[in-house]
């Protein structure tokens, strides 16, 4: 737990509910153990999406759909959302979701390992959404800063681990270490990345917050 106990607790309080088919889904995924993200995740992309307007989003990790569907709800009808899903059992289960949602023709589920997606993809997006493996955002980034587009937001979640990014590689359990060192790495990457603006924000299991700079403004 990254923000004391009590005081996420009150914030979940205050949640609104989400759409009927996203509280089923979410539902669903709680139920069979799916990870999805958190309520203040989900709070935090409604109000950036809400202030950005996207127009092109790219999702690097689909699980079930849920935060597909949910920025689909937030955005401007004409945007399009491409997710990548590489777990073969999950994929036609969002698949089965985006139909329930009625979102089949506004998100583009694509199968496979993300890194070797994002090589063959040529569109740009002015909004990421990074929610994959941990361990892999940092051999993404370059790929993912290819098809960023200038003054577009990336959103990389789950990079403070519960707290053990703090914590020397020696006191985390041997099996966590790859991914811990990985995610410094990625973190350290990002807040000094010349063309990146990263914020650092412990919300949720921790999110960083990235604008790319638009070279007209620098």
């Amino acid at each position: 737990m990254i923000v004391e106990e009590r005081l996420v607790a009150y914030i979940h309080s205050l949640e609104t509910e989400n759409s009927e088919i996203l509280e089923q889904i979410e539902k669903e995924a709680l139920d069979t153990f799916v990870p999805i993200i958190r309520k203040e995740m989900q709070s935090f992309l409604k109000v950036l999406l809400r202030v950005k307007r996207p127009l092109n989003i790219l999702e690097v990790g689909t699980a079930v759909g849920f935060s597909a569907i949910l920025m689909s709800e937030y955005v401007p009808e004409e945007c399009r959302i491409t997710t990548i899903e590489n777990y073969e059992k999950r994929i036609p289960i969002a698949r089965e979701n985006f139909k329930r949602a009625g979102k089949e023709e506004q998100i583009t589920l694509i199968e496979g390992d993300a890194f070797e997606v994002l090589k063959t993809l040529q569109d740009s997006y002015d909004f990421i959404f990074m929610d994959a493996a941990k361990g892999q955002y940092i051999a993404y980034l370059p790929e993912v800063m290819r098809v960023l587009s200038p003054g577009g937001i990336l959103v990389s979640d789950n990079v403070l681990q519960n707290g053990e990014i703090i914590e020397s590689r020696f006191a985390v359990e041997r099996r966590d270490r790859t991914i811990h060192s990985r995610m410094r790495e990625y973190l350290y990457t990002l807040k000094h990345h010349p063309e990146l603006e990263t914020s650092i924000i412990p919300l949720g299991d921790g999110v960083a917050l990235s604008v790319k700079k638009d070279q007209e403004c620098n």
